[in-house]
């Protein structure tokens, strides 16, 4: 018996659940995988929608955050944080690619680095949409996934951003804002 969908493009692949943020103590407690969250929060960014693949027997093989907040240049930006493990694909498909990972990029020196649960993280960009930026690192053994619209949003990454995962405190509070349109 398999929870998975069968993509006539990509074969079997997880379901995949967009919930209110209300939901999202729910999902820190069912999540295999980080949650990804700012703290400090980036100033003026806010909590848009949540989002996970998996099933309630296996648990959420990935997770995603989308915030919404000011751009360093001006006006709006849309971020997405996923942490996924190898083959789910979510980081993938929000960046605009068709495959389930982000191919070879160690060829190249990263270009952006952040702290995830205190550790120095590395993101080398990936191929994405034209409509936005993204990036791609490894963090707690799976991927992690930093999607950002427009693509100028991407000078959110060279300020100081430090990531934890929100199992380890979900009663963390995330101002609310309102749903992201870019979460399918």
């Amino acid at each position: 018996m398999s929870s998975d969908w069968l993509c006539p493009e990509h074969g079997p692949v997880q379901p995949y659940h967009h919930l209110h943020v209300e939901a999202l103590s729910q999902v820190c407690a069912h999540a295999r995988v980080p949650v990804w969250a700012p703290r400090p929060l980036i100033a003026g960014w806010t909590l848009g929608s949540i989002g996970w693949c998996g099933d309630d027997r296996t648990g959420a093989t990935a997770t995603v955050l989308a915030m919404a907040g000011p751009s360093p240049l001006g006006g709006p930006a849309d971020m997405v944080l996923v942490a996924e493990e190898p083959g789910v694909g979510l980081g993938a498909r929000l960046a605009g690619l068709d495959g389930p990972d982000p191919g070879d990029l160690a060829y190249r020196a990263p270009e952006a680095k952040l702290l995830a649960a205190s550790h120095p993280t590395a993101l080398w960009r990936s191929d994405s949409a034209d409509d936005r930026v993204a990036f791609v690192g490894e963090a707690s053994g799976v991927w992690l996934w930093a999607v950002l619209w427009p693509p100028a949003a991407e000078l959110v990454l060279l300020e100081h951003v430090e990531l934890f995962d929100m199992r380890d405190d979900p009663s963390y509070e995330i101002p609310l804002g309102a749903p992201s349109p870019r979460l399918p």
